[in-house]
């Protein structure tokens, strides 16, 4: 089974390129990047960020904010955040380098142990296998194991793999299992009959590719938020959000969650009342945006608002910022969303402006 694997992967791998490296640092930001990622959603983000940041030291050096600029878009936050965290660990100690040692490995900030068995095994040859949700799905019809992942299957799938985990070339299988899930054999109509270990995959001796393994059933809680682009002259005022928790660090238009029973005007006017301690004049709707999280739907209403009263900031508190700046600050989906709009409407003014 080794064999074909390692053939059938040599043959009909994409040409992706976090593969034409062994450096220890590339590989690493690729297998953080590709954590609930697509592979093709990936390559425009990995080739910017090593162009920004091409070592761990130039990394290390770097913003906070200048980081998640480089994210933005990419979801999970966190990730980049530990990204940055661990490069200075590693720079504070004077190596700048990625470790060589498991347990040095997964002391790091964001390194678990997938993490930790892709960059030693793909950079360092070491014999770790991996165990992501491809290959944990490729295991599973392999040997014919019903359910869902969990704690307890992950015990028995990593016993499998270490018994065919081969001495040599553990990267290339570690890539190999993983390229299989995402080509082949896939959770929904898998591509069975060209699957080059097809003979030794008993859920495709027994007809049950499609029902291992257990599809899980997931809730996604639907949130609606109300921001104001509240605007003063050729400035907009934007906000950071807390060093903690959803996504974290990043910046948005002042505003907030829906209460059930308000209306989208008056669930505006109390969030800018406790947020800005300000009162305003809402406008017109100026876009609505919608965006998937992992368990969460969320439905932006932008409003364009007036400010009828100055509000009073903290230090570090919102910031009044030129539309052209806001390319330096990090935002989420929907809020960077919000910015394309007014890029676009000043654009087309413009045009406006130079034609009338």
């Amino acid at each position: 089974m080794k064999k074909e694997l390692i053939r059938w992967y040599k043959g009909h791998h994409r040409e992706l390129p976090w593969r034409k490296t062994k450096d220890p640092y590339k590989i690493w930001i690729s297998e953080v990047m590709l954590q609930q990622t697509t592979a093709s959603a990936v390559v425009p983000y990995y080739e910017k960020w090593l162009d920004l940041f091409p070592d761990m030291k130039a990394l290390s050096q770097s913003s906070q904010q200048e980081v998640l600029k480089a994210w933005e878009g990419l979801g999970y936050y966190q990730r980049a955040i530990n990204l940055h965290q661990a490069a200075r660990t590693m720079c504070r100690k004077n190596v700048c380098t990625i470790p060589d040692k498991y347990e040095d490995l997964i002391a790091l900030p964001g390194v678990g142990p997938y993490i930790a068995a892709a960059v030693l095994s793909i950079a360092y040859g070491q014999p770790y296998p991996v165990l992501d949700a491809n290959v944990r799905r490729v295991v599973m019809r392999l040997a014919g194991i019903h359910g869902q992942f969990s704690r307890r299957t992950d015990k028995i799938l990593f016993g499998r793999i270490k018994a065919i985990f081969p001495a040599r070339n553990g990267g290339d299988f570690n890539q190999a299992m993983m390229e299989l899930g995402a080509l082949v054999c896939k959770p929904r109509n898998p591509a069975c009959l060209l699957c080059p270990v097809q003979r030794s995959c008993l859920a495709f001796q027994r007809g049950e590719q499609e029902v291992i393994p257990t599809p899980r059933k997931r809730s996604c809680q639907k949130i609606e938020t109300v921001v104001g682009v509240i605007r003063d002259g050729r400035r907009y005022l934007i906000q950071k959000r807390p060093p903690q928790g959803l996504l974290a660090g990043l910046w948005e238009f002042p505003g907030g969650k829906r209460e059930k029973g308000e209306t989208l005007r008056a669930a505006l006017h109390r969030e800018l009342r406790e947020e800005l301690t300000a009162e305003v004049k809402i406008g017109r709707r100026l876009l609505t945006v919608r965006h998937a999280y992992t368990r969460f739907l969320v439905t932006l209403f932008a409003f364009e608002c007036e400010l009828i009263s100055r509000p009073k900031f903290r230090k570090g508190s919102p910031r009044w910022v030129f539309l052209k700046a806001m390319k330096r600050y990090p935002f989420p989906s929907g809020s960077a969303r919000i910015v394309r709009f007014l890029e676009d409407t000043e654009s087309r003014r413009e045009r406006s402006r130079l034609t009338g």
